[in-house]
């Protein structure tokens, strides 16, 4: 293993439940992962290390630098699964990193005799959406059946350039390794944080675990806001649109 990985205490687990919620397009899958964590009420219990993260510190607000890291936290579910999230703000720096920090994630976990891995992502597609969908990609087809009777909708082929990054390595090595592995992927512009494509994963992930209240108020505060942004933005667009009519 290449990483330094610090621990705060080693939790006793039993067939836990790796969810990864890093950064990727729209941050999708780290304000849904985020705060799906808060909301069990998810302790820190190690804080991972490498040189494949960006070399720098950052100073908080009492001036306190902190390293570049990711981090576990560890919840349990209201039915007692233990679930571990992977959440941090960054991500490998080149993709040789990525595959290596991968790999040491999933040797810790491997270590909790880890049952099932999850990972959040964005589904991008380059332009505004209004109804999302959360999409998927699996380990092994004996998946899919439970993901779809929890919302998840499957695109053959898609998406075709690829789950790059966290989000589809740790699947990737789940595969190899024998662990049932899946994406999670919210369907989003990409082109800014949507806290609405965030909304369908967890919608998706309460099925799944049992959990009838998620919370979702501030996330639909900040999704409401977003959309009267892009309203705005489209309708000014229109009257440029229009004002170039009248020209010559």
């Amino acid at each position: 293993m290449e990483s330094i990985v610090k621990y705060d205490y080693k939790p006793v687990l039993k067939d836990p439940i790796l969810i990864e919620a890093l950064p990727g397009i729209g941050n999708v899958g780290k304000v849904a992962g985020d705060h799906l964590a808060q909301l069990l009420k998810a302790e820190r219990f190690a804080v991972i290390y490498s040189m494949n993260f960006p070399a720098q510190v950052i100073p908080g607000e009492d001036n306190v630098v902190k390293m570049a890291c990711n981090e576990l936290w560890h919840a349990k579910t209201p039915s007692g699964q233990d679930l571990v999230f992977l959440k941090g703000d960054y991500q490998g720096s080149t993709p040789e990193g990525q595959f290596i920090l991968a790999q040491d994630m999933l040797e810790i976990m491997m270590s909790y005799g880890v049952s099932r891995i999850i990972t959040l992502g964005g589904f991008g597609t380059g332009q505004i959406v209004k109804e999302r969908h959360v999409y998927g990609a699996v380990s092994r087809i004996e998946l899919k059946d439970e993901l779809t009777d929890c919302g998840v909708t499957f695109l053959p082929g898609e998406p075709r350039a690829g789950i790059v990054g966290a989000a589809g390595l740790l699947i990737g090595l789940g595969q190899m390794n024998g662990i049932d592995s899946f994406c999670l992927m919210g369907e989003t512009s990409g082109f800014f944080i949507d806290h609405g494509s965030a909304i369908e994963i967890l919608k998706v992930l309460g099925k799944m675990f049992g959990i009838e209240d998620l919370d979702l108020k501030d996330l639909e505060a900040e999704s409401q806001k977003l959309a009267e942004l892009t309203d705005k933005a489209a309708e000014q667009m229109v009257e440029k649109t229009t004002d170039l009519g009248y020209i010559g």
